[in-house]
């Protein structure tokens, strides 16, 4: 009975939210109150229109195409409709006196029992909860938006606003201005710009009494932000003050800061030109700027506590005086981690880089470097704190692969500074449940179950270095060595797989973070596999056909040599406002360590072998549109040849699949291709879309268009294009192999719509993926988008639903 009172509460709010949303957004404004309707400029034809457009103070709320109603105001009317600010005054008092009482009983009492002291903490929490109902509203005014109406006043400052905005981008005799069209009740808002002249820059030049930094700055003048011949741009001089302060930090110049720098701009209103001349400013104690030199360093782990105060274990390694409480640490690892030498010009970028190794050593909570000043000398001191020597995770969660999300379980233990060289342990254990598509079973969603479990080293090193002061060469490029070995267990519908693998590898990165490079020297897997007798049936199908499938499934040893380069331009993935790319190639070489073992041990244990090469690129770009839409692309190809004495046939991991959430999203996973191959059909004529087809090349592209929709709802519009081919052909699915002159005519395309859940720390994704053109079907027939809206959905497994965490790329 409590449910069912509990659903019609629900329904009976969906109504009221849909009643009040239908409600004119205009019904009920005062006298003299317009609701702004639209925001435009005019006459801006060099100018940014976008960047202009943000300076407006005031923004129409967004309505519902075609309707005079908005969701976001609708749902700020319904919390306003309920909010009753009396009744959280009141409560806010209560709880007020009761902290009150509380705290006078702690002063008695000179401290408090664990009850009272959970007691405390939870009406605090109470009384910022309610401050912030107070101040905000409640959940429903949050969440939504208030009517925006017209106001003159933010008009005008918006206005203004433009105007510094054009001066500062060198229409120095622009004007701004802006009118109002008011109608039912309803303002349209225009800002009428005139740019007249842009200016450029003639001249730029410096000037310094200061002949060593009137030097290094022409020395590095090439790459000055301001340039003869570009218009005049307010953003640049800012730009440049912060490149002259960097530029002289490096050179030695400690106490220098941007406060010395004076920019003075001389226009030419003729020749609507602008002279900038850069002034750097003497100190006012002296008359040039002091250059510092480097003393010894001092590095510090803090006790644990007080107690340990007097017993900390000092020594000195290159110059750097060590002091260690309890644990102790490789000197030798931390000092290939400072940068900082003795009779060394200063230079932050030195400092900062000091700071973030360190960091990526893991073993401190934090990294402070000070510094004690003497004349013209700087002794840096680094002071740290340790890191908790054991640290357990545990996760419960969801996760998707392929097709419905599921429940996952990870524990994780870290041990830091294992063998006291900084070394890192770590062990982790995962065990997931999910929902695939069978590869034999009559379509719908069976359950896949995976276990993982792993114990690795990571030593901060690499453990073979190329020569004498190795390590203190490479120390910049946060070197290690990590050591691996796991076990892998799979049971989906099709087979259970186990894996028992071990990894040798080398990771090191490039001073300015933007490349990151990997080498795994062994990759080693023993691999046993029971196969359901559906799936037995069906490869055994297939190797009467000629196709070698089955042999991917025999108790196998897979070994590798791989190497990967992921290249970041501009932090692609931090979510920011400016465009990114991130660039992943990846090359493996499957069977070279065979070359290093005795394959009788192997063969005498009927293990299969395989050889073979791989190679992926895969590319991806973030273009921000506006300050509400984003285009992202990527482009992925793969290739994967088999050779020698693997008989044409890939470890099944190491094929390539096309379809899914993360590849053609109107296929569903492993499911497209390859190439021009038709699947069998049913009786109605559809393809039978059940069987995985793996592939030895891949080509994808993806191009969505992202917009922010509402609150945390983001949508998209997606057009993927791709498929997967096999080297040879394969009797068993003509027109699976690669053709120059076909291959084109083979491009799958799907389309669809998206439907994100953006909330910053986690994003939940639902895409419907529609066929647009499928290459399984004959030539002239290919293209079948029009199918899709002849009927709801389309045709049977045109439309494919995909549930996703995190972007697809």
């Amino acid at each position: 009975m409590i449910e069912v009172v509990n659903k019609f509460k629900y329904i009976n709010f969906l109504f009221l939210l849909i009643f009040i949303s239908s409600c004119s957004l205009t019904k009920g404004l005062k006298e003299g109150e317009y609701l702004l309707y639209d925001v435009k400029i005019e006459g801006n034809d060099r100018s940014n229109r976008s960047e202009l457009l943000n300076l407006s103070r005031q923004s129409p709320n967004t309505r519902i195409p075609l309707l005079n109603t908005s969701m976001g105001v609708a749902l700020y009317r319904f919390g306003e409709w309920t909010y009753d600010s009396t009744r959280h005054l009141s409560k806010k008092e209560k709880l007020l006196v009761e902290r009150k009482a509380i705290i006078a009983l702690e002063e008695e009492n000179e401290g408090l029992e664990k009850k009272e002291r959970k007691r405390l903490e939870k009406i605090n929490s109470n009384i910022a909860s309610l401050e912030k109902k107070l101040e905000f509203g409640n959940f429903f005014m949050r969440t939504g938006n208030p009517r925006v109406i017209f106001d003159s006043l933010k008009a005008e400052e918006s206005s203004r606003q433009m105007a510094y905005y054009l001066i500062n981008n060198g229409f120095f005799e622009a004007k701004t201005e802006y009118r109002v069209n008011k109608k039912r009740r309803r303002a349209w808002l225009t800002f009428l710009v005139e740019e007249n002249a842009a200016y450029r820059i003639d001249t730029f030049y410096t000037r310094s009494d200061d002949e060593n930094i009137y030097e290094i700055l022409n020395r590095s003048v090439r790459n000055s932000n301001i340039k003869a011949g570009n218009f005049y741009n307010q953003t640049a001089i800012t730009q440049e003050r912060q490149r002259v302060e960097d530029v002289l930090k490096e050179n030695g110049y400690y106490t220098f800061s941007r406060s010395y720098i004076e920019y003075n701009v001389y226009k030419d209103t003729v020749e609507k030109s602008v002279e900038i001349e850069q002034l750097i400013r003497k100190p006012s104690f002296s008359d040039v700027h002091q250059v510092y030199y480097l003393d010894s360093v001092y590095f510090s782990v803090d006790p644990p506590s007080a107690e340990f105060i007097d017993e900390g274990e000092k020594s000195r390694f290159r110059d750097i005086q060590f002091e260690f409480y309890q644990d102790k640490y490789s000197e030798k690892i931390i000092a290939s981690r400072i940068f900082l030498n003795k009779d060394d010009l200063y230079s932050r970028r030195d400092v900062i880089e000091t700071q973030r190794q360190l960091a990526n050593l893991d073993l401190f909570r934090f990294v402070n470097i000070a510094f004690d000043t003497l004349g013209n000398r700087l002794r840096p001191r680094i002071y740290t704190q340790p890191n908790q020597k054991y640290q357990v995770t545990n996760q419960l969660g969801a996760s998707i692969t392929e097709q419905v999300p599921g429940p996952f379980f990870s524990h994780s233990l870290r041990n830091r500074n294992l063998f006291r060289g900084a070394e890192i342990f770590e062990f982790f254990f995962r065990a997931g449940l999910e929902g695939v598509v069978s590869a034999t079973g009559e379509g719908g969603v069976f359950r896949s179950r995976e276990l993982n479990t792993s114990a690795s080293i990571i030593f901060p090193q690499f453990l073979f270095p190329t020569g004498k002061n190795s390590l203190q060469k490479l120390g910049r490029y946060n070197p290690n060595t990590r050591t691996l070995i796991g076990y892998n267990y799979v049971d989906r519908p099709e087979y259970i797989r186990e894996s028992v693998n071990g990894v040798i590898g080398y990771n090191w990165s490039t001073r300015n973070l933007r490349q990151q490079y990997t080498i795994n020297v062994l990759d080693a897997n023993f691999i046993r596999s029971n196969l359901s007798s559906e799936f037995r049936e069906l490869l055994e199908g297939l190797q009467a056909q000629g196709n070698n499938l089955i042999n991917s499934f025999l108790p196998s040893y897979v070994s590798s040599v791989s190497g990967q380069v992921i290249i970041n331009f501009n932090q692609y993935g931090a979510f920011q406002k400016n465009k990114a790319s991130l660039w992943r190639l990846f090359l493996e070489s499957g069977g070279t360590t065979l070359n290093f073992v005795d394959r009788q041990f192997i063969e005498q244990r009927n293990l299969a072998y395989f050889q073979f090469i791989k190679f992926q690129s895969d590319f991806r770009r973030y273009i921000p549109i506006s300050k509400s839409q984003t285009l992202a692309y990527r482009l992925n190809l793969g290739l994967a040849r088999p050779y020698g004495v693997s008989n044409g046939v890939l470890p099944y991991e190491k094929y390539f699949f096309a379809g899914g959430s993360t590849g053609i999203r109107a296929w569903q996973p492993r499911r497209l291709g390859p190439g021009s191959f038709t699947p069998q059909t049913f009786e109605d004529g559809t393809f039978d879309y059940r069987f995985e087809q793996p592939g030895d090349i891949l080509l994808e592209g993806m191009f969505e268009l992202r917009s922010k929709i509402y609150g945390y709802f983001d949508g998209a519009f997606f057009i993927d294009l791709g498929n997967s081919w096999t080297f040879q052909e394969d009797a068993s699915r003509p027109g699976a192999n690669f053709e120059i002159d076909r291959f084109w005519r083979e491009i799958a395309v799907g389309t669809g719509l998206g439907l994100r859940m953006d909330f910053d720390f986690l994003v939940l994704r639902l895409d419907m993926g529609v066929k647009a053109v499928d290459p399984a079907r004959p030539i002239g027939e290919r293209f079948i988008l029009g199918r899709f809206f002849n009927s709801f959905l389309g045709e049977r497994g045109q439309t494919v639903f995909n549930i996703g965490i995190g972007y697809p790329f």
